[in-house]
């Protein structure tokens, strides 16, 4: 066979014959349909899902579908870089606004509330077994609104008879843990944090269990996020469907009142999925130790904040507050009276006082009553003075008027208040 038989040979179809029909294969065809083919069957398996990410942003997706939540991939947490390796899908479930949890009932002694509140037993809540506790304690609040005149209404506090519920976990940082420093609900859910750990968890309550497991949610770093040190939170709010977790907002110091760092003036914005934003909300919290007269070296202790979505403003009660240099000491008799205001963007603050300044008392949660169109406001104010501790709780409108004075709630150091 010469060379053009040859080639003529091999580029011409193959015949095989069935039957007394001829089947020809053509060749180029046979090809582009093979090509074709797997081009679709790559598309058909890639992932749908994507995402960028923001180097001040984790992202830990609690969609259902999830397998692989544990995957930390360019400094997401099991979020979307993750489920695009995978092949995981993201979905964005519905936000559950119910507030309170559960519906007040109505009494003789008015509209009944169930409340919660939380411990944080600093160094204290160490046990044996390499667990730390907390409590949660549960009550009632008995209100009679005149809305009319709500400085009018009237207001009552029961709590539950016995010990209150245990809250115990392994999670520590440097032997310290399960410091709760305040309550929330969020997305029909119960949350606390933890102010050593940096750790929200969920408090999953219940009427009969005497001991709550919690369950560790998010994870907040201190500063901007990059820090591995965890986040000393103290209060927390709902605003737009967002969880709004807050820092101390003073500058970090030394006991003695040398600057270390601003890190206590980030804010944390953490989605109902749980993606954390990190916030520099120092201009802002400058904006308030300025409307109050007071500036560096001077420092205001932030425990207590919120955002009120019927008058569209910021409200913080600021639990300590000195025009002196910070001193650990000193510090347990700087309490407040005082009540800020805040625009949405801080643009206009403005201050006013609730009730007498009680040197060892300062406020360290609060929370407005709901069906009142955040016109009467239910507050805890803790006391910590040479080892000894007490919780105290009251009620006052807006206006500042006193509706429930100081009540002793115990011994225990509560940090966090919420209608559950």
């Amino acid at each position: 066979m010469s060379l053009e038989e040859w080639r003529q040979a091999i580029t011409s179809p193959p015949a095989y014959r069935l039957g007394n029909s001829t089947l020809r294969f053509q060749t180029k065809y046979v090809v582009l349909v093979f090509v074709f083919t797997i081009v679709c069957v790559l598309y058909i398996m890639l992932p749908t899902g994507g995402g960028t990410n923001n180097s001040n942003t984790n992202s830990i997706d609690s969609s259902t579908d999830r397998k692989f939540s544990n995957v930390i991939s360019n400094g997401d947490v099991g979020g979307k870089k993750a489920s695009i390796l995978f092949g995981t899908k993201i979905t964005k479930s519905q936000y559950n606004d119910a507030y309170p949890l559960t519906k007040p009932v109505s009494t003789e002694k008015g509209l009944r509330y169930n409340i919660g509140i939380i411990s944080d037993l600093d160094v204290d809540s160490k046990t044996g077994g390499g667990k730390w506790v907390s409590y949660f304690r549960r009550g009632y609040l008995f209100l009679q609104l005149n809305a009319h005149s709500p400085k009018l209404s009237k207001v009552s506090v029961e709590w539950d008879s016995g010990e209150p519920h245990t809250i115990k976990s392994g999670l520590s940082l440097d032997s310290r843990g399960m410091e709760l420093s305040e309550l929330v609900a969020f997305n029909g859910k119960l949350y606390t944090c933890d102010d050593r750990t940096g750790v929200i968890f969920e408090v999953p309550f219940s009427d009969t269990a005497t001991d709550v497991q919690p369950i560790p949610w998010v994870i907040l770093a201190d500063g901007n996020g990059t820090s591995p040190k965890g986040f000393k939170c103290e209060w927390a709010t709902v605003k737009d469907e967002h969880l709004y977790v807050g820092g101390l907002g003073k500058d970090w110091t030394t006991p003695e009142g040398e600057y270390v760092n601003y890190n206590p003036q980030f804010v944390k914005k953490i989605s109902a999925s749980g993606e954390v934003s990190h916030l520099n909300w120092r201009p802002n919290y400058q904006k308030i130790s300025s409307e109050m007269g007071i500036h560096f070296p001077g420092y205001v202790v932030h425990e207590s904040a919120g955002w009120s979505s019927v008058m569209k403003k910021w409200m913080f009660l600021p639990r300590r507050a000195s025009n002196e240099k910070y001193n650990d000491k000193t510090d347990e008799r700087k309490g407040t009276n005082m009540m800020v205001y805040a625009d949405e963007d801080f643009s206009n603050v403005k201050v006013a006082t609730v009730g007498e300044i009680i040197p060892t008392h300062g406020f360290s949660s609060f929370k407005w009553i709901p069906g009142t169109d955040d016109a009467l406001v239910v507050a805890l104010k803790s006391e910590e003075i040479e080892g000894k501790t007490a919780t105290y709780i009251m009620v006052f409108d807006m206006e500042g008027n006193i509706l429930l004075p100081e009540t002793k709630v115990g011994d225990h150091k509560y940090e966090g208040i919420e209608f559950i």
